[in-house]
């Protein structure tokens, strides 16, 4: 008689925990590459020496032997020439254990099964197979070979990131929920819009750039559509997420773009994509991040007398910090010594290629100053490594004049910050990116570096710079200096205490000299409200004032905001914003000339979360999220969102008008549906204040 299949059994829950997939929330078995998984057969007879039997694994529209998109398995057999290999574990009766391992260089995607025995074609029910990219195979090109990394960068489904200013670093926390149900679907459904040649999906290099396209809605559609305008009304406002996972379910169903991003959301959403496919991926955080739109490694900054930036001539920009990430792979495209991490972009800044999207580009290339090789390693090494340039325009007889007061060499890409492995805690991965500054390393990098990337007169570069005298043009020596000073001028800025909202901002800007002699000191300071991409949202108040010093002496020049400067604007922008202060000094009848700038931000009262610290897997517990307003300021509109993943789906509370000294607490029953350490998340977002968040942990047993 005939030899038919009568079933297949997966052996799901074995294979699963064995291939680190068992968190994914969906029914189909999902499998890294080029490891061992085992498949029980059933048949209507026992199976014999000389029956066929060949298992099709098939991916794409049309599966093709010759092009690598259909495997036909043999047990019996010669060795499948793609790298795939099948043998029977075990025969006995009806039922045959046979062990498939897929080549660790298998296209990445979604595959189906159908089992031939001579002209019967069995097609079981759910037959489609995820494969992933595999971390844990050594022959697999994104192979880690540290297990605590690879917890950390492919399975933790939590984490943070970090956001603030430079000196003001704090982590937001996010939920990556890569394993949520959907996510993968919605990896897949982007995989298929890539457009990318089936060849291509197994290349991690070709899969993360068109992930870095995909995640932005620019061009093609993708996920997120950016916005940094501050009106928001007609979608979530970026700082209302939490994490990717309401993002990439609600993208999914609706295949549209989702509203709005800015960079952390586009990084958090990327690391999700990355991290499901089996990328091993983190989130980058760059403190004062250039943005330079001409690749001249330099920024210039122009502020008027009193110290206040000119929004309307600024062609380039500094954020107070970027989040791109880094995905891990060896690059086989390139010359030795530049696998590891690799620095991909989802936000849409400039057009690579014709498209929003940016990298690979490898962080040791980066560092050393090969900005030649592929891809954006020039964009990323601006990012990180440009010069500031400040200059004042004053009006003289009618004209703009432009005055380069300094040159900050050092003050661009500094605290790079990523969630470091195994803890809650930020770690600094600055040395990845640089060479210390100063160092012989440092200034032979930037030599190399500056080598391709065109080099700049130093030419104000506002929308009419042509009006500008020559006068005013040097040209760039290969590495910027910073100028000697003659009275060891310095400045310094500070703030008697926490900044809150609702309190007048009491800051003050310290005037030292350290050179013997007398000096006048003409000193401008200014008080800005700005978005962290440093739009000026507000001017808020200035200080113009000569001082006199003697030799090695300071003084204290106070800058006080009263509350009522500050307040509306707070309440009138939807993003959260910081407090900028600048200061520009020049010391009469010398040179010296100094600009110093700094970015403070509010402080919030805390979310405190009451829950047990551990629960029974599906046993309902009671979670309370407590906030007392302790301001001085009512909070309008206030809302609660909460998330707990493996735990509970995403929730939001509108508490309405908090006053001042009032309580609000939210309530909600929970049941545990995975076991582990989870993670509760709470964000509280008003019209006045924005970034209010807090996470706690719980143990599910």
């Amino acid at each position: 008689t005939d030899l038919k299949v009568t079933g297949i059994d997966f052996l799901k829950s074995q294979n699963s925990r064995l291939h680190h997939t068992d968190a994914y929330d969906i029914k189909n078995l999902v499998l890294r590459r080029g490891q061992a998984f085992q498949l029980q057969l059933s048949f209507s007879r026992e199976l014999k020496p000389d029956d066929k039997l060949a298992l099709r694994f098939c991916i794409g529209e049309k599966p093709m032997k010759s092009r690598g998109t259909m495997m036909s398995l043999k047990p019996r057999q010669e060795q499948d020439l793609s790298g795939w290999q099948i043998s029977i574990v075990k025969n006995s009766g009806k039922e045959c254990l046979l062990s498939v391992t897929s080549s660790p260089r298998a296209l990445v995607g979604k595959y189906t099964l159908n089992v031939k025995t001579g002209t019967n074609i069995y097609k079981p029910e759910n037959d489609a197979i995820y494969l992933l990219f595999n971390p844990w195979c050594e022959a697999d090109v994104v192979f880690l070979a540290d297990e605590a990394q690879r917890k950390e960068y492919v399975l933790n489904d939590t984490g943070y990131i970090y956001v603030g200013s430079a000196y003001n670093i704090y982590g937001r926390p996010w939920n990556f929920g890569q394993f949520e149900e959907f996510v993968l679907d919605a990896c897949m459904y982007l995989l298929d819009k890539s457009k990318l040649k089936l060849s291509n999906r197994r290349d991690p290099v070709f899969v993360s750039r068109a992930m870095s396209a995909l995640v932005n809605a620019n061009d093609d559609s993708g996920v997120l559509m950016g916005n940094w305008s501050g009106n928001y009304s007609n979608g979530t406002s970026p700082m209302d997420w939490i994490g990717s996972v309401s993002i990439l379910q609600k993208y999914y169903k609706t295949q549209k773009p989702v509203c709005y991003g800015q960079c952390w959301v586009f990084s958090g959403v990327l690391t999700t994509v990355m991290r499901c496919l089996g990328i091993p991926s983190r989130c980058v955080s760059n403190f004062n991040s250039a943005h330079d739109t001409e690749e001249n490694l330099r920024v210039d900054i122009y502020l008027n007398e009193f110290g206040e930036k000119l929004n309307s001539m600024s062609f380039d920009s500094i954020w107070n910090f970027h989040v791109w990430n880094d995905a891990w792979m060896k690059r086989v495209d390139l010359p030795a010594g530049f696998d590891g991490w690799q620095a991909i972009d989802s936000t849409p800044q400039e057009q690579s290629q014709g498209i929003f999207q940016c990298g690979p580009c490898p962080v040791k290339a980066i560092r050393e100053g090969d900005v030649y090789l592929p891809f954006d390693s020039k964009f990323v090494y601006a990012e990180v490594n440009a010069d500031k340039v400040y200059w004042v325009v004053k009006k003289v007889n009618g004209k703009d004049k432009y005055i380069r007061i300094n040159t900050e060499t050092q003050g661009i890409g500094v605290n790079i910050s990523t969630k470091a492995v195994g803890q809650d805690k930020r770690e600094d991965i600055t040395a990845q990116y640089k060479f210390p500054e100063g160092s012989e390393e440092e200034r032979k990098a930037m030599q190399k570096a500056s080598s391709f990337i065109r080099p700049s007169g130093m030419v104000p570069r506002a929308h009419f710079a042509s009006t500008v005298p020559m006068g005013y043009m040097t040209s760039r020596p290969e590495v910027l200096q910073e100028t000697v000073s003659k009275t060891g001028l310095q400045l310094e800025i500070t703030s008697k205490e926490a900044l809150y909202p609702g309190n007048p901002l009491e800051l003050a800007i310290t005037v030292k000299t350290s050179a013997p002699g007398s000096w006048t000191i003409n000193l401008a300071g200014s008080c800005q409200l700005r978005s962290y991409t440093g739009k000026v949202e507000g001017n808020l108040g200035y200080v113009k004032e000569t001082v006199q010093l003697e030799g090695k002496s300071e003084i204290q020049v106070p800058l006080k905001i009263a509350t009522d400067a500050y307040m509306k604007t707070l309440a009138s922008v939807e993003d959260e914003v910081l407090v900028h202060i600048t200061a520009i000094a020049d010391v009469q009848g010398t040179d010296d000339k100094l600009t110093k700038e700094t970015t403070m931000s509010f402080e919030y009262p805390p979310i405190t979360v009451q829950m047990p610290e551990t629960a029974k897997l599906n046993k309902e517990f009671t979670c309370a999220f407590i906030f007392k307003n302790k301001l001085n300021v009512p909070l309008d509109n206030c809302k609660m969102l909460v998330e707990g993943l493996g735990i509970f789906k995403m929730a939001e509370f509108d508490e309405g008008d908090v006053k001042p000294g009032r309580i609000i607490k939210s309530e909600i029953i929970c049941t545990p549906t995975r076991v582990g350490e989870k993670k509760i998340v709470a964000k509280l977002t008003s019209t006045q204040i924005k970034g209010i968040s807090v996470e706690k942990a719980i143990t599910v047993t």
